[in-house]
């Protein structure tokens, strides 16, 4: 909300009362509001972009919902839950998932919260041709891969393993910037603030799949 529009809410919360459009006095109204943000409405108030005195009111009781990499445990849950949900959707046989592939959904960073999660066992649900899916359909960077490959370079001189380690950290960025990004490489060399072509030219180097 604009400020102006924060001010009105301000004004309906306190007063109990509302101005309708046309209308030629004020209205009694008797709500309860539930508000809900992503946002860090303190840091907005501390900016000026927020009204402290709005959101003091509508802090009543605050319950405030951890992100998704905080709270694993849910992860099989809501995997099962969006598996049923758009195999009804599609008409399509229930899936089940290999272990292999929970594991790698339980150590994603999850940036995108529980949204991106249900749009990742959505799109693996399309790629799926038999009757589990597995981490090709997820199309996700594990956690473990990184360990793998750390383990990979251990043995070398000073130099090898600098190298390694190096292509090992950035092919895991490039692929997680690809996969924010939906494969729009020209937006990913942005995030990533490397031209383009020496974008296209890591992608072919490290083997990455677009």
């Amino acid at each position: 909300m604009d400020m102006a529009l924060q001010s009105k809410m301000l004004r309906t919360i306190q007063e109990g009362e509302i101005d309708r459009v046309g209308g030629t006095g004020s209205v009694k109204i008797d709500i309860r509001i539930i508000a809900a943000s992503n946002r860090d409405l303190e840091a907005a108030v501390a900016a000026n972009t927020f009204r402290e005195d709005l959101y003091y009111r509508l802090s009543v009781f605050p319950v405030t919902i951890p992100p998704l990499r905080e709270r694993r445990d849910d992860i099989p849950v809501l995997v099962e839950h969006f598996i049923s949900k758009y195999a009804a959707e599609m008409n399509i046989p229930h899936k089940k998932i290999s272990p292999e592939a929970m594991d790698i959904l339980k150590k994603y960073s999850w940036k995108g919260n529980v949204r991106e999660l249900e749009n990742v066992i959505e799109r693996a649900l399309i790629l799926c041709e038999g009757d589990t899916i597995t981490k090709k359909e997820l199309r996700l960077i594990s956690a473990a891969s990184s360990e793998e490959a750390a383990g990979d370079i251990s043995g070398g001189t000073l130099d090898e393993v600098a190298k390694a380690a190096l292509k090992a950290a950035e092919t895991r960025r490039i692929k997680e910037v690809l996969e924010e990004t939906h494969g729009n490489k020209t937006k990913a060399a942005e995030i990533l603030k490397v031209s383009y072509k020496t974008l296209l030219t890591k992608i072919k180097d490290y083997e990455i799949e677009s």
